[in-house]
């Protein structure tokens, strides 16, 4: 079976090998001629950027490049990406990279015409009606990782550095105007990155399909995501160059991000913090926390997951897959407790009880099937220390 279609829920997603070569279509598709190129500074000094700008520059359009993007992007980073996309009077962003690459290219594209600070816009209420909709500019987004699925979001992630806090900044207009998704632009990826990157396509999926609610279609949608990532993650880990892999991977993580509009929960509340704060991979911090969260959702999902299970062909039901993933990151060299993620780890009392309290603030802790209290966020903490499950 090809692994070549269009998608268009919830937006239009060219699928396949080699369509980057789309990318000056995609531009006129979503009607910007003078894009700026936001990636982030690994990845351009790379040949995926150069042959991509070939591109453009073969099709004789304009454009400019911004790179300066931390891992866990800042404020700073963005009011340096919304000044050089007011200097080249850019009119669009291409939004080309993992996670943080992409959800910066977004929010230069939502920031650079509001007079706001960003801060505004958090995830909270109706504070996105704040924003002037009309001054935001198209995005085309080409992720070159498997994992965040940011290219089909509506939010984007940024790290407030005064209060060391991962903040989420919503607008419907965030969501890319076309998303090009080439495996082939994935085939570099280490396999650190891959591995982690994976995890996280896996925690969307997991996190949605556990969220409390009524969302048939996300329930589906993170159900076989979640079967792409237990089948392909290993193969994609272990020979980067296996397209069908990195293809399925590519889905998976569109499919976590899809389905994720139900909600999340825990896993993402506790990663945000320790990210914030020690600056670790989002996805390997989702996958260090995942059996821990998933033991303490237990009473409200072993019948979902029982469910998930005979699905997914994994015996035992709960029990059996606890042990797939067990199975899964020990396999991919997934760091078990929290030490072993961030070397010399030395956490206070103090230290711990703030990560207890920005989890239980974070706005992902509404969609965790099991309320999650600072007690509960300190246990959880503990336990991710000692690697007991």
């Amino acid at each position: 079976m090809a692994l070549v279609s269009k998608w268009n829920y919830p937006t239009t997603v060219r699928f396949g090998a080699g369509r980057i070569s789309e990318l000056p279509d995609a531009l006129a598709f979503a009607g910007i001629k003078r894009p700026l190129f936001v990636t982030d500074p690994g990845l351009a000094k790379l040949p995926v950027v150069a042959s991509t700008l070939k591109i453009l520059d073969d099709a004789k359009i304009p454009y400019g490049v911004f790179s300066d993007v931390k891992a866990n992007p800042v404020g700073a980073n963005l009011d340096a990406g919304v000044a050089v996309f007011k200097k080249g009077k850019h009119d669009g962003v291409i939004a080309f990279g993992g996670g943080s690459a992409l959800d910066l290219g977004k929010l230069i594209a939502f920031q650079a015409g509001q007079t706001r600070p960003i801060w505004d816009f958090e995830d909270v209420g109706d504070w996105w009606t704040r924003a002037d909709s009309e001054a935001i500019a198209p995005i085309v987004a080409v992720p070159t990782t498997a994992g965040t699925g940011s290219e089909v979001g509506r939010a984007g992630v940024l790290t407030n550095e005064e209060t060391h806090t991962k903040k989420i900044i919503f607008h419907p207009k965030l969501l890319p105007a076309i998303v090009i998704a080439d495996p082939e632009l994935t085939t570099g990826m280490p396999a650190f990155i891959t591995v982690g990157t994976g995890m996280d396509a896996l925690a969307h999926c997991l996190e949605a399909y556990c969220a409390p609610g009524f969302h048939p279609m996300a329930d589906g949608i993170g159900l076989e995501g979640m079967r792409l990532v237990l089948e392909h993650l290993p193969k994609a880990a272990a020979n980067g160059k296996d397209i069908t892999a990195r293809a399925n991977m590519m889905a998976a993580a569109a499919m976590g991000a899809t389905a994720f509009q139900k909600g999340l929960g825990a896993i993402h509340s506790l990663s945000h913090p320790i990210g914030a704060l020690y600056d670790t991979h989002h996805g390997m911090t989702n996958g260090v926390f995942m059996p821990y969260v998933l033991a303490f959702n237990r009473p409200a999902v072993e019948e979902r997951m029982t469910r998930a299970a005979a699905y997914l062909g994994i015996k035992g039901g709960f029990d059996g897959f606890m042990k797939a993933i067990l199975k899964l990151r020990k396999e991919l060299n997934v760091p078990h407790a929290l030490p072993d993620l961030i070397k010399g780890l030395d956490m206070d009392t103090k230290r711990k009880l703030l990560i207890a309290e920005m989890a239980v603030a974070d706005p992902s802790t509404g969609g965790n099937p099991v309320k999650l209290t600072k007690k509960a966020a300190q246990e959880l903490l503990e336990r991710s220390i000692a690697g007991t499950v």
